[in-house]
């Protein structure tokens, strides 16, 4: 009996969990990854003592990861722990008001009462809110493919339909927020959720108000071992269920006859495959791997999510204030994304998100010191100066953090490391190094995002964050379950 192979362009999470999940399905299953490790964004290194996680910071649904180990019937435990985080953030505004995003509701409207004078009804109503949004037509959405017919003849439609109001695509979130919430620091603390697939809050749907449910209803958590354990544990999963891994060794032409997949192009030699799933970005994956400009094009006709300069900087002090998640927020949010998305520059006053895993792990950096990953929100590449702007942005976050923690922060840093959109794009693929490929600013912005599959080529699919539903950990491994799912349908597994 022939055993059908699978080949999987790219080891991110999205690319291992679809190899996992076809695995188990049967699949002989072969992934091809142009760097020299799993991982894609999500990955780590060490400098002078110190661990970085070097991508994704923040943890949220582990039950997508519990949800692999089940259909591989492995233990989890095995491979992966994590701990929940009482804390999902630690907000810090220009007038001094600071407010502690507690995960357990009523803490959390309690301190938007006591710091913001927002009232806990109205809180808690919102987050009440948000899980309907979510569990009505959220998981309808995200789990499945927009394309397929029988998406929109389940039986859950109805129920999606009947909580559908217009306001949550022609309202801007920032519209949404404002409605609710009394205080300008409240409404700009749930207009940060647009920037978590890399969009803008003023011109984004109030649809992604669903966002907040996955952080403060369903919890925050924190990958024992960082969040590159996530990546290790993936890839060893993929390992035990018989995925053969081939490292730097980049696909070069994905093959097709008569409208049909038979194999991808490697060091010169055709490897045939009944099926290929590219977890590359989309845009690349047609321009260069099929050959396909026209519809390379087509992908950009959407607009760029967000990227990010990045700097990784090993502290020589222990913050008592600080959280494993801080934020430093601009005082005009407005302007701030007004630079990103139209002017395609940075802010002079940038608001800033500190990462600080040693806050859970002591061990991830010497003693009584601190490692942080200080990012700031920053436009796609199209040509800018990055030497420059990453010199003024690295002066404008120091200047702000040593003003509002009241220390000089420049003097503190004894190691450090930077991240910009080039790299960015260099490292993972990720066009113009947008974080999450095409941003969520327009109405039907969802449904314009590219399949999951195509129907110009039978047996080739597509996972991770360029593609339906979206990027960040969660909307990767669920892409990856629609790939699989899509593919047993296919081919009758």
């Amino acid at each position: 009996m022939h055993t059908q192979k699978a080949i999987i362009i790219g080891s991110g999470i999205g690319g291992m969990a679809a190899a996992i999940r076809l695995a188990v399905q049967g699949f002989t299953v072969t992934v091809y990854e142009k760097n020299d490790q799993p991982g894609g964004k999500l990955s780590a290194f060490k400098k002078d003592g110190y661990s970085f996680d070097a991508g994704p910071s923040l943890f949220t649904q582990p039950q997508n990861i519990e949800e692999l180990f089940l259909l591989a019937q492995e233990p989890i435990n095995d491979y992966f722990t994590w701990q929940p985080v009482p804390v999902a953030c630690k907000y810090f505004y220009e007038n001094g008001k600071i407010v502690q995003a507690h995960t357990n509701a009523n803490k959390f409207a309690q301190e938007l009462k006591e710091q913001l004078n927002e009232s806990p009804e109205t809180v808690k109503a919102y987050l009440t809110q948000s899980e309907k949004l979510y569990n009505n037509i959220g998981t309808l959405f995200l789990n499945n493919s927009l394309q397929k017919t029988n998406t929109w003849v389940n039986k859950k439609i109805v129920s999606a339909l009947k909580t559908f109001r217009f306001g949550y695509l022609f309202k801007s979130l920032n519209q949404h927020n404002n409605k609710h919430f009394s205080s300008p620091e409240a409404v700009q603390l749930f207009n940060r959720f647009a920037t978590y697939n890399g969009s803008n809050p003023y011109k984004a749907p109030s649809m992604l108000s669903v966002i907040p449910h996955l952080e403060q209803n369903q919890g925050t958590f924190y990958p024992n071992g960082g969040m590159i354990s996530i990546t290790n544990a993936l890839y060893k999963l993929a390992i035990k269920k018989g995925v053969q891994f081939y490292f730097d060794m980049p696909v070069q032409q994905i093959t097709h006859h008569k409208k049909l997949v038979n194999g991808v192009v490697v060091n010169n030699e055709k490897v045939m495959a009944d099926v290929v799933v590219s977890n590359a970005d989309v845009y690349f994956t047609y321009k260069n791997l099929l050959g396909n400009m026209y519809k390379a094009k087509k992908v950009l006709k959407q607009e760029r999510s967000s990227s990010a300069l990045i700097f990784y900087w090993g502290i020589n002090k222990s913050f008592s204030q600080l959280q494993l998640h801080n934020i430093f927020f601009s005082k005009d949010y407005k302007n701030e994304f007004d630079n990103i998305f139209v002017h395609k520059q940075l802010t002079g006053d940038p608001t800033v998100y500190i990462n600080i895993t040693s806050k859970i792990e002591s061990s991830q950096c010497p003693d009584g010191k601190e490692n942080w990953f200080v990012m700031v929100n920053a436009p796609a590449n199209t040509g800018q100066n990055w030497e420059q702007l990453k010199i003024v942005a690295r002066n404008n976050v120091i200047s702000k953090l040593s003003r509002i923690l009241g220390q000089n922060i420049e003097g503190l840093i004894e190691t450090e490391h930077t991240l910009d959109p080039i790299m960015i794009e260099a490292k993972t693929d990720s066009y113009m190094g947008s974080l999450y490929g095409t941003s969520s600013n327009s109405v039907l912005a969802a449904f314009f995002r590219h399949a999951n599959f195509t129907n110009a080529i039978k047996g080739l699919y597509f996972c991770g964050g360029s593609v339906h539903p979206g990027g960040g950990i969660p909307l990767c491994l669920k892409s990856a379950k629609i790939v699989s799912e899509l593919i047993a349908k296919d081919y009758k597994k």
